[in-house]
């Protein structure tokens, strides 16, 4: 019996990627005419066979979606990513397809190992929750062919489909309110640049900031993780000489170790010193007062991955980009009104 030739085979000998020769034999845009043309001739050389009507019909009643993440995603601390992960898997069973995890661990991801899933071709699509580190995306695409959105962060890959929270806009929310509750002092707390999303959240700190009139100094910029362990919940925070009068933290766990750092050097909460967070999401245990927060529309951004998903293994026609899904704010306890006048 002969072998069935695949987009591999093609790619191959033609020495262009899967991605590439997909986008020739579907019609897609950002492939030359030139190259089109000799994928087709080539394709119809060997005999290939895209997948009949019947067939994906077939396919579309079990469709296999891979769910990928980061092993460093997964710690106790951050059960955020599994209440995300549960959200998806709901969705996709309502939507009748099957899924599977894979944890990918810190040493494959460093080597741009490819997730077993993919290499081995078992799912037809996949979600990757929380952003690898560099290069990673960009292997996955180079290797395969197959569909993937990226949920809970962009990565600038030409025709990657991601799925955000609203970071910039939340936070920018969340600190207009502290302006609104008298607090004129107001620092940020996360590490730039070591996720989009807390850089993102930053900037929306920043223009409340800039509206406001007020000049950030540099020691109001802190750090809340260490860059080589990152770790969150016990990482030492540095405090300013001048102390703000309120935090804007990237997320609630980070909100929450803030808060037993400033318990530490005698500032109660909100007392003395008020905070917000980011996710509307802590585990339980962590924290004993309830943190002011951006709730984070986890089922909309999960509902919204798997129809986008669903759409390009059906090869709907959609563009490319960005989808921002917006929340709301939480109020709860530790934000006090500062009288200004006394």
């Amino acid at each position: 019996m002969s072998k069935r030739i695949t987009l591999s085979d093609i790619a191959k000998e033609l020495n262009v990627s899967n991605v590439t020769v997909s986008k020739a034999l579907s019609g897609q845009k950002g492939v030359s005419e030139e190259t089109r043309q000799k994928i087709k001739e080539l394709a119809d050389k060997l005999g290939y066979k895209q997948p009949s009507a019947v067939d994906r019909a077939k396919k579309d009643k079990s469709r296999n979606i891979g769910i990928i993440v980061p092993g460093r995603y997964f710690g106790i601390d951050n059960s955020f990513y599994w209440i995300m992960y549960q959200e998806v898997v709901t969705i996709a069973v309502n939507e009748g397809c099957f899924t599977m995890l894979e944890v990918i661990n810190v040493e494959d991801e460093g080597k741009q190992e490819l997730p077993k899933l993919v290499k081995e071709k078992k799912v037809d699509g996949i979600i990757l929750i929380g952003r690898p580190k560099n290069g990673y995306i960009q292997k996955i695409r180079e290797d395969s062919s197959i569909p993937m959105v990226c949920l809970d962060f962009f990565d600038d890959f030409n025709d990657c489909d991601s799925v955000i929270s609203d970071g910039f806009y939340g936070t920018y929310m969340l600190t207009n309110y502290l302006f609104s509750m008298g607090h004129t002092d107001i620092a940020y707390v996360g590490t730039l640049l070591y996720t989009s999303s807390i850089t993102d959240r930053y900037f929306g700190y920043a223009k409340s900031m800039l509206e406001h009139g007020k000049k950030i100094p540099d020691e109001w910029i802190m750090d809340d993780r260490d860059w080589e362990t990152e770790d969150v919940a016990s990482f030492e925070v540095k405090f300013p000489k001048k102390m703000p009068t309120a935090f804007v933290c990237n997320c609630d766990l980070t909100a929450s170790t803030l808060i037993k750092n400033l318990k530490k050097i005698n500032y109660k909460v909100p007392d003395d010193i008020s905070v917000v967070g980011f996710d509307n999401f802590l585990y339980p245990g962590l924290c004993d007062i309830g943190i002011t927060t951006y709730d984070v529309n986890v089922k909309e951004m999960a509902r919204k991955s798997i129809r986008i998903l669903m759409d390009r293994m059906n090869h709907v026609k959609l563009k490319h980009g960005v989808r921002i899904i917006q929340g709301e704010i939480v109020y709860k306890d530790s934000v006090k009104k500062l009288d200004n006048n006394a």
